[in-house]
Protein backbone atom coordinates (compact mmCIF):
# COMPACT_ATOMS: atom_id res chain seq x y z
CA UNK A 1 0.00 0.00 0.00
CA UNK A 2 2.85 2.35 1.37
CA UNK A 3 4.93 1.67 -2.44
CA UNK A 4 2.00 2.17 -4.33
CA UNK A 5 1.27 5.68 -2.82
CA UNK A 6 5.41 6.15 -3.08
CA UNK A 7 5.10 5.48 -6.99
CA UNK A 8 1.85 7.74 -7.08
CA UNK A 9 3.64 10.65 -5.63
CA UNK A 10 6.42 10.36 -7.42
CA UNK A 11 4.34 10.04 -11.03
CA UNK A 12 2.89 13.36 -9.59
CA UNK A 13 6.11 14.79 -9.47
CA UNK A 14 7.53 13.91 -12.58
CA UNK A 15 7.00 17.09 -14.85
CA UNK A 16 6.28 15.87 -18.42
CA UNK A 17 6.53 18.09 -20.90
CA UNK A 18 5.34 15.88 -23.77
CA UNK A 19 3.30 13.28 -24.62
CA UNK A 20 4.04 10.91 -27.81
CA UNK A 21 1.47 8.15 -28.47
CA UNK A 22 1.88 5.66 -31.25
CA UNK A 23 -1.47 3.98 -31.67
CA UNK A 24 -1.39 0.09 -32.25
CA UNK A 25 -3.21 -3.13 -31.21
CA UNK A 26 -1.22 -5.11 -28.29
CA UNK A 27 -0.69 -8.59 -28.55
CA UNK A 28 1.80 -10.40 -30.73
CA UNK A 29 -0.83 -11.04 -33.20
CA UNK A 30 -0.78 -7.02 -34.65
CA UNK A 31 1.98 -6.95 -35.18
CA UNK A 32 3.76 -5.20 -37.96
CA UNK A 33 0.56 -4.64 -39.39
CA UNK A 34 -0.44 -1.39 -41.38
CA UNK A 35 -2.73 -0.08 -38.08
CA UNK A 36 0.46 -0.76 -35.79
CA UNK A 37 2.66 1.93 -37.67
CA UNK A 38 2.48 4.08 -34.91
CA UNK A 39 3.83 1.42 -31.92
CA UNK A 40 6.55 0.89 -34.38
CA UNK A 41 7.83 4.44 -35.04
CA UNK A 42 7.59 4.38 -30.95
CA UNK A 43 10.06 1.71 -30.53
CA UNK A 44 12.16 3.40 -32.76
CA UNK A 45 12.08 6.25 -30.18
CA UNK A 46 12.50 4.48 -27.59
CA UNK A 47 15.65 2.67 -29.39
CA UNK A 48 17.33 6.11 -30.50
CA UNK A 49 16.57 7.81 -27.07
CA UNK A 50 17.51 4.91 -25.01
CA UNK A 51 13.96 4.55 -23.17
CA UNK A 52 12.80 1.46 -21.90
CA UNK A 53 8.67 1.67 -23.09
CA UNK A 54 7.47 -1.07 -20.16
CA UNK A 55 5.74 0.81 -17.69
CA UNK A 56 2.01 -0.08 -17.22
CA UNK A 57 -0.03 3.20 -16.51
CA UNK A 58 -3.13 4.39 -17.27
CA UNK A 59 -4.16 1.25 -19.63
CA UNK A 60 -0.82 1.95 -21.44
CA UNK A 61 2.62 0.78 -21.76
CA UNK A 62 5.26 3.88 -21.30
CA UNK A 63 8.44 4.74 -20.83
CA UNK A 64 9.58 8.42 -19.59
CA UNK A 65 12.95 9.72 -21.23
CA UNK A 66 14.66 12.94 -22.94
CA UNK A 67 14.48 13.54 -25.85
CA UNK A 68 16.44 16.80 -27.85
CA UNK A 69 16.29 18.17 -23.74
CA UNK A 70 12.77 17.77 -23.08
CA UNK A 71 11.06 15.21 -20.76
CA UNK A 72 8.96 13.20 -22.24
CA UNK A 73 6.62 10.07 -21.68
CA UNK A 74 6.63 7.35 -25.08
CA UNK A 75 2.63 5.71 -24.67
CA UNK A 76 1.60 2.46 -26.16
CA UNK A 77 -2.21 2.01 -25.58
CA UNK A 78 -2.97 -1.33 -24.64
CA UNK A 79 -6.85 -0.41 -25.31
CA UNK A 80 -7.26 -2.16 -28.66
CA UNK A 81 -7.54 0.95 -31.66
CA UNK A 82 -10.44 1.91 -31.37
CA UNK A 83 -10.34 2.96 -27.65
CA UNK A 84 -6.83 4.75 -27.86
CA UNK A 85 -8.55 7.91 -26.26
CA UNK A 86 -9.48 5.78 -22.99
CA UNK A 87 -6.11 5.36 -21.79
CA UNK A 88 -4.23 9.08 -23.93
CA UNK A 89 -7.18 10.59 -22.10
CA UNK A 90 -6.13 9.24 -18.60
CA UNK A 91 -2.61 10.33 -19.09
CA UNK A 92 -2.70 13.75 -20.09
CA UNK A 93 -5.15 14.41 -17.48
CA UNK A 94 -2.76 12.80 -14.61
CA UNK A 95 0.50 14.41 -15.89
CA UNK A 96 -1.46 17.56 -16.34
CA UNK A 97 -0.35 17.70 -20.19
CA UNK A 98 -2.37 20.14 -22.03
CA UNK A 99 -3.31 18.45 -25.52
CA UNK A 100 -3.55 21.44 -27.98
CA UNK A 101 0.28 21.93 -27.22
CA UNK A 102 1.85 19.20 -25.46
CA UNK A 103 0.36 15.92 -27.01
CA UNK A 104 2.18 14.57 -30.36
CA UNK A 105 -0.31 11.66 -31.78
CA UNK A 106 1.52 8.51 -34.36
CA UNK A 107 -0.79 7.06 -36.50
CA UNK A 108 -1.37 5.52 -40.05
CA UNK A 109 -3.02 6.79 -42.74
CA UNK A 110 -4.69 4.98 -45.95
CA UNK A 111 -4.70 8.17 -47.89
CA UNK A 112 -1.29 8.58 -48.05
CA UNK A 113 1.08 6.38 -50.20
CA UNK A 114 3.15 3.86 -48.04
CA UNK A 115 6.08 5.47 -46.31
CA UNK A 116 4.87 9.58 -47.08
CA UNK A 117 3.96 11.56 -43.99
CA UNK A 118 1.89 14.45 -43.41
CA UNK A 119 2.30 16.34 -40.23
CA UNK A 120 -0.46 18.48 -39.03
CA UNK A 121 -1.39 20.96 -35.55
CA UNK A 122 -4.45 19.74 -35.83
CA UNK A 123 -8.17 18.47 -37.77
CA UNK A 124 -10.60 16.16 -37.66
CA UNK A 125 -10.65 12.28 -37.08
CA UNK A 126 -10.71 11.76 -41.15
CA UNK A 127 -12.36 8.48 -40.84
CA UNK A 128 -9.47 6.40 -38.25
CA UNK A 129 -11.39 5.48 -35.16
CA UNK A 130 -8.56 5.69 -33.16
CA UNK A 131 -8.46 9.31 -33.63
CA UNK A 132 -11.79 9.87 -33.22
CA UNK A 133 -11.74 8.30 -29.90
CA UNK A 134 -9.10 10.32 -28.62
CA UNK A 135 -10.81 13.54 -30.07
CA UNK A 136 -14.14 12.33 -28.00
CA UNK A 137 -11.87 11.56 -25.01
CA UNK A 138 -9.74 15.01 -24.97
CA UNK A 139 -12.61 17.30 -26.22
CA UNK A 140 -10.11 18.76 -29.02
CA UNK A 141 -9.52 18.01 -32.49
CA UNK A 142 -6.00 20.43 -31.93
CA UNK A 143 -3.40 18.11 -31.34
CA UNK A 144 0.24 17.31 -33.06
CA UNK A 145 -0.11 14.73 -35.18
CA UNK A 146 2.52 12.63 -37.33
CA UNK A 147 0.60 10.33 -40.28
CA UNK A 148 2.50 7.57 -41.75
CA UNK A 149 1.32 6.65 -45.49
CA UNK A 150 0.27 3.01 -45.61
CA UNK A 151 -1.83 3.40 -49.06
CA UNK A 152 -5.17 3.01 -50.33
CA UNK A 153 -7.02 -0.21 -50.09
CA UNK A 154 -7.05 -2.34 -52.71
CA UNK A 155 -11.04 -2.30 -54.18
CA UNK A 156 -12.84 -4.57 -53.19
CA UNK A 157 -10.96 -5.21 -49.97
CA UNK A 158 -12.55 -5.04 -46.36
CA UNK A 159 -11.16 -2.00 -45.00
CA UNK A 160 -9.95 -4.11 -41.27
CA UNK A 161 -8.75 -6.61 -43.59
CA UNK A 162 -6.44 -4.25 -45.09
CA UNK A 163 -5.25 -2.16 -41.65
CA UNK A 164 -4.26 -5.50 -40.16
CA UNK A 165 -2.86 -6.88 -42.51
CA UNK A 166 0.65 -6.70 -43.22
CA UNK A 167 2.63 -4.90 -46.04
CA UNK A 168 4.27 -6.07 -49.16
CA UNK A 169 8.24 -6.39 -49.41
CA UNK A 170 8.71 -3.60 -51.28
CA UNK A 171 6.14 -1.07 -48.96
CA UNK A 172 7.70 -2.25 -45.62
CA UNK A 173 11.42 -0.84 -47.28
CA UNK A 174 8.88 2.73 -47.75
CA UNK A 175 7.22 2.40 -43.93
CA UNK A 176 10.79 1.65 -42.80
CA UNK A 177 12.38 4.59 -43.94
CA UNK A 178 9.18 6.88 -43.21
CA UNK A 179 10.08 5.84 -39.46
CA UNK A 180 13.33 7.13 -39.26
CA UNK A 181 11.84 10.21 -40.35
CA UNK A 182 9.37 10.45 -38.49
CA UNK A 183 12.07 10.03 -35.47
CA UNK A 184 13.49 13.02 -36.90
CA UNK A 185 10.29 14.98 -37.20
CA UNK A 186 9.89 14.84 -33.70
CA UNK A 187 13.08 15.77 -32.47
CA UNK A 188 11.27 19.12 -34.06
CA UNK A 189 8.34 19.23 -32.82
CA UNK A 190 9.56 18.87 -28.76
CA UNK A 191 11.62 21.73 -29.57
CA UNK A 192 8.65 23.87 -30.61
CA UNK A 193 9.54 23.89 -34.25
CA UNK A 194 6.69 21.73 -35.55
CA UNK A 195 6.33 24.21 -39.25
CA UNK A 196 10.08 23.26 -39.56
CA UNK A 197 8.92 19.87 -39.38
CA UNK A 198 6.60 19.98 -41.66
CA UNK A 199 7.99 21.84 -44.21
CA UNK A 200 11.06 19.15 -44.36
CA UNK A 201 8.62 16.16 -44.77
CA UNK A 202 5.46 16.62 -45.55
Amino acid sequence: MIREWLRRKKQKEEKIMYVIAGLGNPTAKYEKTRHNVGFDVIDRLAEKYNIRVSDNRQKALCGTGIIEGEKVLLVKPQTFMNLSGESIGAILNFYKVEPETNLIVIYDDISLEPGRLRIRKKGSAGGHNGIKNIIAHTGTQEFLRIKVGVGEKPQGWDLADYVLGRFSKEDREKVEDAYERAVEAVSYMVKGETDKAMNLFN
